[in-house]
């Protein structure tokens, strides 16, 4: 059940990602006041253990007490904490739960407990009303910082510049906070960096310091200089029958060692993604695009046990991180997408 609170509980900033569940012992939704309404809503820990998020909140609210006695926010915050179980351990979910990041209204999971929290939340938002929606992880993989849109409108785009020029715009995976709550308003993804590193931390904590102190979200377009646009094309997953491992493995499906570090590069032709040591397995790779096609063939070719790039592409999220693979997917495909920013006018 959702727990709903209009404070921050006594000692609440002191605890970690893994004490959150003995601490609150279910998601929990708090709403602090501010000078200016409506609130941003900040989402954190729906990947339990994606901690930037939670590190970056409770270190501007401990400031903010630390220099006025009280948060004393110059806007209204909705701070959504998710997955407070799967953060006890350290997971990204725990093995009976959904991905806290598919359930949200808008995806086709199959009703769950988790999915009634969501809606639960979405509905409160929705009567408060948002001035922006910020949703915060860490990636698995070696990435730069960026923020995701799942809609070309100006103020999505400004909210995510602030961020940085990197933006990825993806409609999958659906189900997720951004794409629900991109109908209540401007609406982020972030991602930090890697778990553990200050400066995601810090990074995550000065956007949604300075998102708290605007006054708007600008609705005019982002200047093409100061955005690079990517497009999410494709997601990338492994068959759950196929083994899958790192060298020197003898698994199935075996990952090119330095697969992360292809993230945010444009690659070319040929590049070797894995070795599959089967024969009977297809390409190895399960590729859908934006619309569940079948799509592997058209990225991905087989020569003599390895599985390569058949065209040029930018990838982003991949990572060496097996559990993750298993539970999501090993990565997406991306294109340069700055021709469709959108221009004035238009949304």
């Amino acid at each position: 059940m959702l727990q709903e609170l209009d404070h921050l509980p006594a000692d609440l900033l002191g605890a970690d990602s893994r004490d959150l569940h003995r601490r609150l012992g279910a998601p929990t939704l708090i709403h602090l006041s501010g000078t200016r309404q409506p609130p941003l809503f900040v989402s954190v820990l729906l990947h339990g253990n994606e901690t930037v998020g939670w590190d970056a909140m409770r270190a501007l609210l401990a400031e903010r007490i630390a220099r006025f006695g009280e948060p004393r926010l110059p806007r209204a915050l909705s701070l959504f904490i998710g997955n407070v179980a799967a953060a006890a351990s350290g997971a990204r979910h725990l093995p009976d739960q959904p991905d806290y990041n598919r359930v949200w209204p808008g995806g086709d999971h199959p009703l769950t407990p988790e999915h009634e929290v969501m809606t639960a939340v979405f509905e409160r938002m929705t009567r408060r009303g948002i001035f922006a929606s910020i949703d915060l992880h860490n990636n698995t993989g070696a990435n730069p910082h960026y923020a995701c849109v799942d809609r070309l409108d100006h103020r999505s785009l400004h909210l995510a510049t602030l961020f940085g020029r990197t933006v990825v715009y993806f409609t999958r995976p659906i189900g997720t906070q951004s794409a629900a709550f991109a109908d209540l308003g401007p609406a982020v993804t972030l991602e930090c960096g890697k778990v553990g590193e200050a400066a995601g931390v810090a990074h995550a904590r000065t956007l949604v310091d300075a998102a708290l102190h605007l006054l708007e979200v600008p609705n005019h377009p982002v200047a093409a200089h100061d955005i690079d646009l990517f497009h999410s094309v494709a997601q990338v997953t492994v068959p759950p029958e196929l083994s899958i491992g790192l060298p020197p493995t003898e698994a199935e499906l075996v990952l090119n060692p330095e697969i992360e570090h292809f993230n945010f590069r444009e690659l070319p032709r040929g590049t070797p993604f894995a070795s599959l040591r089967t024969s009977d397995r297809g390409l190895g790779f399960v590729v859908h695009d934006e619309d569940g096609n079948d799509v592997a063939k058209r990225f991905f070719q087989l020569e003599d046990g390895e599985i390569k790039l058949r065209r040029p592409v930018m990838p982003a999220m991949l990572t060496r991180d097996l559990t993750v693979i298993r539970q999501d997917c090993l990565g997406y495909l991306m294109e340069r997408y700055n021709d469709h920013v959108p221009r004035r006018g238009t949304d």
